[in-house]
């Protein structure tokens, strides 16, 4: 089972979304803590390779990027292929 972490901020409409996508999917997920200025801000920022947004959605430690690439990958059906790989 592919191993899903997402950084995300409180009050931030595009991480309730990103994290409504992935509970729908009804997979285990590890939903970070990330606002400005700490620790887990800038570990999401140096795994994603610079992205300062959140959320920040990884699986299996690649990065997926953010909501709108989450969703994008949800809408080509590309998201499902990737939970699925082991």
């Amino acid at each position: 089972m592919a191993k899903i972490e997402i950084y995300t901020q409180p009050g931030c409409p595009y991480c309730v979304r990103a994290v409504q996508i992935l509970a729908s999917k009804n997979l285990p997920f590890t939903e970070i803590d990330a606002p400005h200025g700490t620790q887990a801000r800038l570990d999401s920022i140096s795994r994603s390779g610079g992205g300062r947004t959140v959320p920040q959605i990884f699986v299996d430690g690649r990065c997926l990027g953010g909501c709108t690439d989450l969703m994008q990958l949800e809408s080509t059906g590309e998201l499902d292929s990737i939970l699925a790989q082991e």
